[in-house]
């Protein structure tokens, strides 16, 4: 999946065939190196999903750094003023600021240097990135990872609310049914594509399915028939033609070639080093800090066996812990 997204992209050429995009269309794409911008604030890498805008600000603050500026660099750097403006650069900080507070990235990381964001909030700058330009086509290879629901739920209903053509790889399901429209299914390297989100295309798959086995049931009951009729009568000089017309259609008979999914069910067995009893688990005033500062306190709980019990909070807020 991910190399049909690189090919998309550009990133990867295609053994055979060839992507093409409308004219002019603009293309976003989540980068999955989360280590690419690390010399760059944080701020700037998320501008850079505009990459106009990226390159009309750059060579804007070069020559804005030069200690003495030409006649000729004057008259450019106003040319790039009337460009920075159409492109709303004075707002893209205030832009890029917004998606990342929604992002979950706190302000004072906004300025400040990749190098000082978590791996795990590395791939939501990477995030707002991508979304900052509000391309024409957006590429998302797992957006979801890393991010708490909070965060997810956000991010669900601002691609809900853009119009951007999207291609999306994702293994959250909830979150396929949330967004998409279509469904392309890779299986046995073959693509089908299937109207509806996700759960449209589970029913879809399955009926096709059952429509392949019930059509090579009802063939495979025709040709034995046919078989038994051609065994019977070819010797007989009555029903000779009658024999021969059926063989000749018996050939024609080709029964769905119905290949099984590629896809294996996961199977797990817990074995259980001792039975349990009626409270699998007891805390009491459990609590943990780090330098001082308090990540919990005053935890109680009992557990009864057989419970399933999710532990959930934003990232940072201590379920590993």
């Amino acid at each position: 999946k991910s190399t049909f997204m690189k090919i998309l992209s550009g990133e990867l050429k295609a053994t055979s065939g060839n992507v093409s995009f409308s004219p002019g269309d603009t293309v976003g794409t989540l980068s999955q190196d989360q280590f690419a911008f690390e010399e760059f604030s944080v701020i700037d890498t998320v501008i850079m999903g505009d990459t106009n805008l990226w390159r009309i600000k750059q060579e804007r603050d070069r020559i804005y750094s030069l200690p003495d500026m030409s006649e000729e660099e004057g008259m450019q750097v106003a040319e790039l003023e009337v460009e920075f403006a159409e492109l709303d650069g004075y707002s893209a900080e205030a832009r890029a600021g917004e998606i990342l507070t929604h992002a979950g990235i706190e302000e004072d990381l906004h300025f400040g240097s990749m190098q000082q964001v978590a791996p795990g909030k590395k791939l939501r700058v990477l995030l707002a990135q991508a979304l900052f330009a509000d391309p024409d086509i957006l590429l998302l290879d797992e957006p979801t990872n890393n991010l708490d629901i909070a965060t997810i739920n956000w991010l669900t209903e601002m691609l809900n609310q853009r119009r951007s053509t999207m291609i999306i790889i994702s293994h959250d399901r909830y979150f396929l049914n949330s967004v998409c429209t279509h469904m392309a299914d890779i299986d046995y390297g073959e693509l089908r594509i299937y109207p509806g989100n996700y759960e449209a295309y589970t029913l879809a798959a399955n009926l096709v399915q059952e429509q392949l086995h019930a059509e090579n049931a009802k063939m495979s009951a025709e040709k034995e028939e046919l078989q038994q009729f051609v065994a019977r009568f070819s010797a007989n000089a009555s029903k000779a033609k009658q024999a021969t017309s059926r063989a000749k259609r018996l050939e024609k008979i080709e029964l769905n070639d119905i290949v099984a999914s590629s896809r294996l069910t996961p199977f797990i067995n817990f074995k259980a080093h001792k039975k349990l009893h009626r409270q699998a688990l007891i805390l009491e005033n459990l609590g943990h800090g780090f330098d001082g500062e308090t990540l919990f306190k005053d935890g109680n709980m009992i557990l009864e066996a057989g419970a399933k019990l999710a532990v959930i909070g934003e990232n940072g807020a201590g379920k590993t812990t």
